[in-house]
């Protein structure tokens, strides 16, 4: 009994393990999300994001007072200032301790300008953040549509092989009848051979397609493991007319809330408050300074020596309070405001340039896009056509070939075409499937299938 058992107990681990192994398919939704989490630059955009928000915290703070705090021990050998200030020849040690602090009051309103362009810049690292999501997201989706397409390729190079087998067996009863020659069984197993090359390109294909999708997922690792769920195909033209949208339609929308040209228009505003920083140059500045003092000090060497004051008595007798306002007036500072000045405004003209230039690039985008849509609906429209008329011939070319009456090559030309039909549709369906995605996405809608 325990040797019956060993046997048994190995085949369910085996099973097990078997199952430990394969995973679930994968969605689109979670392809798209598990990039996001783990995606390079992705978090590159991200660090940059989190400098942006370093730089506001700097300048929220810059109207905080500057605190520091010095501490230094000197000696004198032979000769040394007295208590009196006069040099005579004596030694002496000097310790001293003090605190200053300087903070700004009016600088030209150059802090608030700053704090504003931090901010500005912000929101425009957020929008560029936003902008490598999106493009993740339709990269992903390509990548998933194309497994998705050469799934159905592979269905077809089947469907190919299967019915060039069923041929031969045919062929087999017609030489056996003497209907057809020996010549044409031949002539069909030789295209079985290639339908079975195209089988293993087709699997090749996918292969290769599901390691893209693995590494932009960064499953380097994984993909020989991961799939994908196959939606339900039907009824398309139905299902995704609704994304089929006017461009201008479409660019009125995107345009509110895109984050290309948002970013733009956030570093506009940036440079606008730089303008503001830079005319600061020209404005008087006044700075608040306050600081306190003291000191030890302790002579040898001759008489003065017996009068050190003690320690505790000198720190009550040496301590300095000081407080002050300097008032900064520029009067001449070899132009170096006036052309930072020239240099702001300059800038500010660039990036309206960069944001047209934004907005015309949207346009465009959204234009091809829409026509690209228009034209793949009227293409896999056609294609179904084609199918239905392919299919038809394929039919009546295969009841020709089993009562004898046509020879090898005209019921393989009619497979040849139903199946290039076939190959055709599934190119055209995906094709118009993405096509409305990219619609959907300038239209601000979730990609989803």
């Amino acid at each position: 009994m325990i040797k019956l058992y060993i046997p048994l107990f190995a085949l369910c681990c085996g099973l097990q393990l078997q199952a430990q192994t394969v995973k679930a398919p994968w969605t689109l939704e979670q392809c798209i999300n598990h990039a996001l989490e783990h995606n390079i630059e992705l978090k590159q955009k991200v660090q940059e994001e989190e400098r942006r928000k370093v730089d506001l915290h700097t300048n929220k703070h810059s109207w905080l007072p500057d605190m520091n705090a010095s501490v230094g021990q000197n000696f004198d050998f032979g000769r040394s200032p007295s208590k009196s200030g006069v040099i005579v020849d004596q030694n002496s040690a000097n310790s001293s301790a003090g605190v200053q602090i300087s903070m700004p009051i009016f600088d030209g309103l150059k802090t608030p300008n700053s704090i504003a362009a931090s901010k500005l810049d912000l929101k425009a690292a957020t929008a560029s953040l936003e902008k490598v999501k999106e493009d993740l997201a339709i990269n992903i989706t390509s990548y998933y549509i194309q497994v998705l397409y050469n799934k159905e390729l592979l269905k077809i190079a089947d469907l190919q092989y299967s019915l060039s087998n069923k041929q031969i067996k045919q062929t087999e009863a017609l030489v056996d009848a003497g209907k057809v020659p020996l010549a044409q069984l031949y002539d069909i197993k030789a295209q079985l051979a290639k339908h079975e090359v195209s089988v293993a390109e087709a699997q090749n294909s996918l292969s290769l397609s599901l390691l893209d999708l693995a590494q932009s997922l960064e499953l380097e690792n994984e993909s020989e493991t991961i799939d994908v769920v196959v939606p339900a195909t039907h009824d398309n033209i139905e299902k995704y007319i609704s994304s089929i949208i006017p461009a201008d339609q479409i660019f009125a929308n995107a345009i509110t809330f895109k984050p290309q040209v948002k970013e733009q228009e956030f570093l506009l505003e940036s440079q606008k408050k730089r303008l503001k920083i830079a005319q600061a140059g020209f404005y008087p500045k006044l700075d608040l300074g306050a600081s306190y003092s003291n000191g030890y000090y302790h002579y040898s060497g001759n008489e003065d020596a017996s009068t050190n004051i003690a320690f505790s008595d000198q720190l009550k007798n040496n301590a300095r309070k000081t407080i002050g306002f300097t008032l900064s007036i520029p009067i001449f500072n070899r132009f170096q405001v006036r052309n930072s000045v020239k240099h702001a405004r300059i800038n500010i003209q660039s990036q309206q340039l960069m944001v047209d230039n934004s907005k015309k690039i949207l346009y465009k985008e959204i234009q091809q896009a829409y026509y690209n849509a228009t034209a793949s609906l009227k293409k896999y429209d056609a294609s179904d056509k084609s199918v239905l008329a392919s299919k038809e011939a394929f039919s009546y070319a295969e009841e020709r070939y089993a009562a004898g009456k046509s020879s090898a090559f005209d019921f393989s030309q009619a497979q040849t075409q139903y199946m290039q039909s076939l190959s055709e549709q599934t190119q055209a369906k995906f094709d118009y499937i993405f096509r409305t995605k990219i619609l959907d996405f300038y239209n601000g809608t979730p990609i989803t299938l």
